[in-house]
């Protein structure tokens, strides 16, 4: 898988977690974890858009590697709300597992 993959993905992802946190607010009024889960699940495809269109190679990689840890912070804000029963787990599961591809793709691409 190419970036633009990762591209298609993390802004599918980013879809997602933009409605998982309008859930949180309007219906759980969880505010604090929600805006963390906002702003690590959108950043991912916002740095692989940087990325792409970055000025050297060590600023690809660098925008890449953010993208990576935004990735696995996402994943443990997921979890965190998963412990909470925030969600069934049953729903939170895809949403977690749609991230796994978007992280092994950045790996790959850098």
């Amino acid at each position: 898988m190419g970036s633009d993959t990762v591209r298609e993905l993390s802004y599918k992802f980013a879809l997602r977690i933009i409605i998982l946190v309008k859930i949180l607010q309007e219906e759980k009024k969880e505010y604090i974890l929600s805006k963390q889960l906002m702003r690590s699940g959108t950043a991912i495809g916002a740095l692989v858009r940087e990325a792409q269109f970055s000025a050297s190679s060590a600023d690809f990689i660098h925008k890449l590697s953010i993208a990576l840890k935004e990735a696995n912070e996402t994943e443990y804000w997921l979890s965190l709300l998963t412990e909470l029963k925030y969600f069934p787990k049953d729903r939170m599961e895809p949403i977690i597992e749609d991230n796994v591809p978007i992280i092994k793709n950045i790996g790959i691409n850098y």
